[in-house]
């Protein structure tokens, strides 16, 4: 299985994102990608050029087919992995995926504090550091968890949660990435869906703001045959929600 992470990742954020949104049973594929963790990031860093090297990645390794999971901002090159490759690839999911929709669906995005803020943190080991040290709480929210959540998840919950939020360091290693990221969000153009043939599931969660639900849904709804489920709350994380979402996508792997 190949996993693509989203913004502010890494292989190790692949890796956390393996394990708790997919689960034990599976072989896990987690590069990172352009601008990650040292992965170099070249002239043409969008998402096309992000699928072919995924796929000169499997023939380094010599892997015909997989499956693949893309979150939040990997949901792109996902994509374009399955209309370039579809030989190669035997079913997609697509978590939280950051898409195009069109004017309506598109507008609802609002991020949990002004984008400052966040430039702010991404541009700062220390001030990331500081926050998770001493603010996690604030540091979740401002990725797009309410408090409502927070309050209700259990130890176990929070500790995934926190793990998510403590694998942005070092964050100076990932800014290029979450550069080129918001790049290729913000030109998103809207990609020939029906041709995507794979089978096709899609989750998001009714109170992400950050990737609002409307675009999963305008995504399932163009992908002849694909599945979206809505969760009705866990943020941008889906936190609290990681153990259903495991068993969607075990489930829908393994039919696949």
């Amino acid at each position: 299985m190949l996993v693509v992470h989203g913004t502010g990742g890494g292989y190790d954020q692949g890796i956390l994102m393996a394990r708790m949104l997919v689960g034990d049973g599976f072989r896990f594929i987690t590069p990172s990608r352009f601008g990650y963790l040292r992965t170099p990031l070249p002239a043409d860093a969008s998402a096309e050029a992000q699928a072919d090297v995924q796929a000169c990645l499997l023939d380094a390794l010599n892997i015909s087919k997989v499956a693949v999971v893309g979150v939040s901002a990997g949901a792109p090159p996902s994509m374009q992995f399955a209309l370039r490759y579809p030989d190669r690839i035997s079913a997609l999911v697509l978590i939280v995926p950051a898409a195009w929709a069109p004017p309506a669906p598109q507008a609802e995005r609002k991020f949990p504090v002004p984008t400052a803020v966040y430039d702010a943190l991404f541009g700062s080991d220390f001030l990331m550091w500081l926050m998770t040290k001493f603010a996690l709480p604030s540091l979740e929210s401002a990725f797009g968890v309410s408090s409502e959540v927070l309050d209700r998840l259990d130890p176990a919950e929070k500790e995934e949660l926190s793990e998510l939020v403590h694998a942005l360091q070092p964050i100076s290693l990932r800014n290029a990435g979450i550069r080129n990221d918001r790049a290729v969000v913000d030109s998103l153009v809207r990609y020939p869906l029906e041709n995507i043939t794979v089978p096709t599931l899609v989750i998001s969660a009714a109170d992400d703001t950050v990737a609002p639900s409307g675009w999963g849904k305008y995504t399932a709804e163009n992908i002849p045959g694909a599945n979206f489920t809505l969760l009705e709350s866990g943020g941008h994380f889906l936190a609290g929600q990681h153990t259903r979402v495991r068993a969607l996508v075990s489930e829908f792997i393994k039919k696949h």
